[in-house]
């Protein structure tokens, strides 16, 4: 496990990441892959200027500043990939919009295999709130993330929302001392279980090498190759 590197995105709206419910979350997350040996970054999307935009330096496109194309380098570099959001009205936050966006804009990179710059690599969720909507912002990253290459293991998200309507999020101190979400077995239970998924699927990819070339290679198919693709309309 001691060669995998696992990256922590947190999206949440607050400026001070100190006072994250989902950076609360996540950290437990984390904590069980630090336990196994796995280098574990976190990055507070706030605490950078990441304009929206779907190119990979918006400073070529009118912004006087971009920290993207630093992070690049960590999100690259990373054999894990976990997606921190708060929920705003059932939706993800309008930060995690902009980071699927910059990821988009690195999908025309290939790896040495011709493939996505994201084969190989696997990605899940973590979501917070009071509200409705956990399963939903899940579908949404998952299938961006997948999209762009990533691969989703079994179970590769997790939440904590609390009772319907205004109430305390992930982490936050009830009169009694006891804090929110902590003693809940379902939040506690998908955690564990998508942080073992992630590490385990990432193991048996690193392993392997990433996927094989036959069939995904992007340049081979603008070379002219058509991997047996039989075309519907041709008559035989």
């Amino acid at each position: 496990m001691s060669t995998l590197t696992a990256l922590y995105l947190n999206t949440s709206l607050k400026r001070d990441g100190a006072g994250s419910h989902t950076a609360l979350l996540m950290s437990a997350s984390a904590r069980i892959l630090r336990n196994e040996g796995v280098a574990v970054d976190t990055i507070h999307m706030l605490d950078h200027q990441v304009p929206p935009g779907i190119y990979p330096d918006m400073t070529e496109h009118g912004w006087e500043r971009d920290d993207w194309p630093a992070l690049w380098q960590k999100v690259r570099a990373a054999d894990i990939l976990v997606v921190g959001t708060p929920l705003w009205l059932g939706e993800e936050s309008s930060v995690c919009r902009v980071l699927i966006e910059r990821l988009y804009g690195m999908s025309g990179l290939l790896n040495d295999r011709g493939q996505s710059v994201f084969y190989g690599k696997v990605a899940g969720s973590v979501i917070t709130g009071n509200e409705d909507g956990i399963k939903h912002a899940a579908m949404t990253l998952g299938f961006a993330m997948n999209h762009l290459g990533y691969t989703i293991p079994p179970q590769a998200d997790c939440g904590w929302i609390g009772e319907a309507g205004p109430g305390p999020s992930y982490g936050d101190e009830a009169e009694d001392g006891s804090r929110a979400g902590f003693g809940n077995d379902f939040t506690q239970r998908n955690t564990t279980i998508m942080t073992w998924n992630l590490l385990h699927l990432a193991r048996i990819l690193n392993a392997a090498g990433g996927y094989p070339r036959e069939g995904n290679d992007r340049e081979a198919w603008q070379a002219g190759e058509r991997f047996g693709f039989v075309n519907p309309d041709r008559r035989v």
